[in-house]
């Protein structure tokens, strides 16, 4: 699969069986899957959901909406404090068949997935004493 770097935004090929091995970028050798959110879309979707070990945390965004970009830093932080977890972001604009497929109606909309199927979602721009109160009940196993 081709995941963009979310440091430098180089395109990196990660083979699915090293998935879970620590990818680091090519371009900049910083984790592909650590600290930052990582850019998903309609190629790489299915795949990063079905290989990830991690729970995986979905942002769903567009550009054009204000309560996204006022989350983002809040998510940003939230990637940055949690390796546990795998954080991923789609632009529902660019990957319109992936918004479909998860009956997004408003943005932003989180969800966690876990072992490649939704276990949980709320739409909303959280403050970030709720979305990691949230994220906590969402991610407990």
């Amino acid at each position: 699969m081709i995941l963009l770097c979310p440091h430098c935004q180089k395109k990196n090929r990660v083979l699915l069986q090293r998935f879970e091995d620590a990818p680091a970028c090519g371009q900049c050798g910083r984790p592909l899957l650590q600290g930052r959110p990582v850019a998903l879309d309609e190629q790489n979707f299915a795949d990063v959901l079905a290989a990830s070990r991690r729970p995986v945390v979905v942002d769903f965004w567009a550009a054009w909406c204000g309560p996204c970009r006022i989350f983002a830093p809040v998510f940003e932080q939230a990637a940055a404090c949690h390796p546990e977890l795998l954080f991923a972001k789609v632009d529902t604009d660019a990957n319109p068949a992936i918004a479909a497929q998860y009956a997004i109606r408003s943005v932003p909309t989180l969800a966690v997935f876990r072992d490649g199927r939704l276990a949980q979602r709320i739409s909303g721009a959280l403050p970030p004493a709720q979305f990691e109160q949230w994220l906590a009940q969402a991610t407990a196993h």
